[in-house]
């Protein structure tokens, strides 16, 4: 079976603000029809390559084909193809679900109906409210809409789930799922590794304007090498020393955060009794202890030494 087309195609990109080098000959690719996460922390670049992607930014260097197509030369027909849902979109509170989509969809030459979109977005019964009235969900579903209004090969989601509760989020997965099902292109940011785990096919962590990590969920996951995640906190104002936590059978990571210590091991049965048995020489006060498989917040973690949240 034939790989398919690249919808958008990044090489050797590169952007400076002043002295600092925010984007460093990032390389990135992603199929059409795939639904592609970008994560990384704050400053690592990931907000101003979407930007030049999606022709707000212009770059210092390197080349930008967005699905075929060049910015230099093909914006208008760029614009009729591309959908962008913004992180905090601000929409006039006086006009109603309907007349925000009405408007919206005015912009494009093709495009479902108005109707179609709402329905698509589950917004049949607030199609007459006005914006100022929905809750944060609903406002972020309307953002989504608005970003579906012409129909578009690529669409650009930021971050469509911060701050919504659970039966949102999952609300907008499912419409995440559909698009992606009809065969629609997403590059998606989020903050929220099981959300990249279930929507993406494929995840590029950024940092330092460069692509560190690609691969499938679970490719990344079993890049890490280990079966389990073994997290244990001891008390107050007390530590275990790094370095011996780091010779414990079956260790092949380990990071202390205050506290709390992380491992990544290869053999949970021997490495959580000679833990114990570690703290019990130093006479420290066992807190917590748990363990894990491995999720891509442990990547995260081990390739930027942050989880996404606190990034």
């Amino acid at each position: 079976m034939p790989p398919s087309p690249l919808a958008l195609d990044v090489r050797a990109l590169q952007k400076r603000y002043g002295d600092v080098l925010a984007v460093n000959g990032l390389d990135l690719q992603v199929r059409a029809g795939e639904c592609f996460g970008l994560l990384g922390p704050n400053g690592a670049g990931k907000t101003t390559t979407i930007e030049i992607c999606e022709g707000l930014l212009e770059p210092d260097g390197g080349d930008v084909v967005v699905l075929g197509q060049r910015w230099q030369t093909d914006e208008h027909a760029l614009r009729q193809r591309l959908g962008v849902q913004l992180q905090e979109s601000q929409f006039a509170d006086k006009l109603t679900v309907a007349e925000t989509v009405r408007l919206f969809r005015s912009f494009y030459a093709n495009g479902p109906t108005v109707e179609a979109i709402i329905e698509r977005v589950q917004l049949e019964e607030k199609r007459d409210a006005r914006v100022s009235a929905l809750s944060g969900g609903q406002k972020q579903r309307l953002s989504v809409a608005c970003a579906l209004a012409g129909d578009p090969d690529l669409v650009f989601l930021d971050e469509p789930t911060t701050g919504l509760d659970p039966q949102s989020r999952r609300q907008l997965w499912e419409l995440v799922e559909h698009l992606r099902a009809g065969g629609t292109t997403i590059m998606l940011t989020t903050h929220y590794m099981d959300e990249a785990e279930r929507l993406c096919d494929r995840i590029a962590i950024v940092d330092r304007g460069q692509v560190i990590a690609l691969g499938t969920p679970r490719e990344l996951i079993r890049s890490l090498g280990a079966e389990q995640v073994v997290e244990c906190a001891v008390g107050d104002g007390e530590t275990l020393p790094a370095d011996e936590v780091a010779a414990l059978p079956g260790v092949i990571r380990a990071r202390s955060d205050g506290a709390l210590h992380t491992l990544q091991v290869t053999a949970a049965h021997e490495t959580i009794p000679a833990l114990l048995a570690l703290i019990a020489r130093r006479a420290l006060t066992l807190t917590e202890l748990r363990t894990h498989s491995p999720t891509l917040e442990d990547v995260f973690v081990s390739l930027t030494g942050r989880h996404l949240r606190e990034a």
